[in-house]
């Protein structure tokens, strides 16, 4: 059988592509995931995001090259391995980004990027389960809620934002974005409700749609500069007359994938042993990414969610209400609460964003810290550093080069410090500081700006935001159109977040969903 389109990655972009394109019947669509379905509890379970980084069959498990900025360490990137990519090991925010960024997306990609069109976009495919107003989607497949059940200090984490000046923000996506809040989440009835669960779980038994999981492409087939279909390990796809191959892997594997199949930068892949199909030097350049730093405190009391025996007592609680009936703390996304500020007033939009988390939090969840604590993130939306993918083998089976390039631009380090000095004022303000013992990172040993600096260059690690590595754009140095289709070939398209040609004002996840949909109304628009 060939397929009129082929689909690479089932994750967030992925997902909602293979439901808009399968649903005329006379369109066959191959949906192709390197990983395996999404029935491990602990994606459905919202708590259960704290064990999933642990889990390398679920997850890419990737690692950056040595960060010259931040001491040569190799940080941690954990990327979605399974139906649902990343959206089914996330913490479940619904964000979308601030206006300004879409407006910057225009300049570089057209008025089909601009804020009033996008914003309709967001609406039609969201559920939203609150607010009922102009801002939001009712009717859509993605259902947004409310947290059920947010603990006690994310709350007060709102009431210490507003003792430090910051307004109490009641919807992120609503009239603006500044200021504290309770975040959104893509839950239903207390469960992850990921891109897999909204988008393909309800059209699986499309007769035209086919799923083929556990199998990673290698590399997209040409006649020519024509795409005809894709390699796995011991087979083809391929495409009918007229077909298009779309790659959905996201910013690490979508450039990965072409540079594979003889689309990136000549002398690389001359340098891999890869025929050179297209020089396209942009492929896998401008990674960016949100760079994030951490508060953390010892508590007095045992408000938080604890790793201790104490707290067992709850935890059989929390599970028998989960299980019965998908309430009770382990609907908890984690990431509760949080805001957006600005580390300077003149700056034109929000460029700090706080991630609130009721526990301790030690790499990635990854390091098991006794006790009850809290952890506040705080992150730099806005970065100047960009990085690059490159090849490491020509090998598909190898994980690529990672070199993200953190505080390479000198303006970076001091925003993050700045952002790392509020997040101290919101935790000694005084809704936090009757919880607190004390503070335990980075301490309140480390004071003088060298200090907070020589802390963020030991410490500071991803917020799992990387995009930009096949940016779409109008100018010819852009790896595809605004379309999404990919420069110097026929019949290929990148559509996922390494398309976005400046990386977006708050989490990635729902913006990813956008460009989806947004293609493919571009792609089942009448000639």
């Amino acid at each position: 059988m060939s397929f009129h389109y082929i689909i690479v990655g089932a994750g967030s972009a992925g997902c909602v592509l293979a439901n808009r394109l399968s649903a005329d019947p006379a369109t066959r669509v191959c949906l192709v995931e390197a990983g395996p379905p999404d029935r491990n509890p602990m994606i459905h379970m919202p708590f259960g995001l704290a064990a999933l980084a642990h889990m390398r069959w679920l997850n890419w498990g990737y690692e950056t090259e040595p960060e010259p900025q931040l001491n040569n360490r190799q940080l941690f990137w954990p990327r979605g391995r399974v139906l649902g990519g990343s959206s089914s090991i996330n913490a479940m925010i619904y964000m979308r980004g601030h206006p300004h960024d879409y407006r910057d997306w225009a300049a570089a990609a057209g008025p089909d990027w601009d804020w009033p069109r996008v914003r309709e976009v967001f609406k039609d495919l969201e559920g939203n389960r609150t607010f009922r107003d102009d801002h939001h989607g009712q009717g859509g497949p993605l259902t947004v809620s409310d947290l059920a059940h947010p603990n006690p200090l994310s709350r007060a984490f709102v009431r210490a934002g507003t003792e430090c000046q910051l307004p109490e923000c009641p919807d992120f996506n609503g009239a603006g974005q500044d200021g504290v809040g309770l975040y959104q989440v893509t839950q239903r009835n207390g469960r992850r409700f990921s891109a897999a669960r909204a988008f393909l779980t309800p059209v699986l038994d499309r007769p035209n749609l086919t799923l083929v999981s556990g199998a990673q492409v290698h590399r997209v087939l040409f006649d020519g500069h024509c795409a005809t279909g894709v390699q796995l390990r011991d087979r083809t796809v391929s495409l009918a007359p007229g077909g298009e191959v779309i790659l959905s892997g996201g910013a690490i594997n979508s450039p990965q994938l072409l540079m594979l199949s003889g689309i990136g930068p000549g002398a690389h892949l001359q340098d891999m042993g890869i025929p050179v199909l297209y020089d396209a030097p942009e492929v896998g350049a401008n990674l960016a990414d949100h760079l994030d730093i951490t508060v953390q405190a010892a508590l007095r009391d045992r408000t938080a969610i604890g790793i201790a025996p104490s707290f067992l007592p709850r935890a059989l609680r929390a599970g028998w209400s989960y299980l019965r009936r998908g309430t009770g703390e382990f609907t908890s996304n984690v990431a509760e609460a949080g805001g957006f500020a600005k580390s300077d007033p003149s700056r034109d939009r929000p460029n700090l964003q706080f991630h609130f988390i009721p526990a301790y939090l030690h790499d990635h969840g990854r390091r098991l810290s006794l006790g009850y604590g809290l952890t506040l993130h705080v992150c730099d939306l806005l970065p100047k550093s960009r990085g690059q993918i490159r090849l490491a083998s020509p090998d598909p089976m190898a994980h690529p080069q990672i070199t993200a390039n953190y505080l390479g631009h000198p303006d970076d380090l001091p925003t993050l410090r700045a952002g790392l000095k509020l997040a101290r004022r919101i935790l000694h303000a005084p809704a936090l500081a009757r919880h607190i013992r004390q503070e335990t990172l980075p301490g309140p040993q480390v004071a003088t700006d060298v200090q907070l600096d020589a802390d963020i260059r030991a410490r500071a690690e991803t917020i799992y935001h990387p995009v930009g590595t096949c940016r779409m754009g109008r100018d010819e140095q852009s790896v595809t159109d605004p379309q999404g289709r990919v420069r110097g070939v026929q019949g290929l398209r990148v559509v996922d977040a390494s398309l976005m040609p400046q990386i977006i004002a708050g989490n990635t996840n729902a913006p990813t969903m956008m460009i989806a949909e947004t293609i493919a109304r571009m792609i089942l628009a009448p000639a």
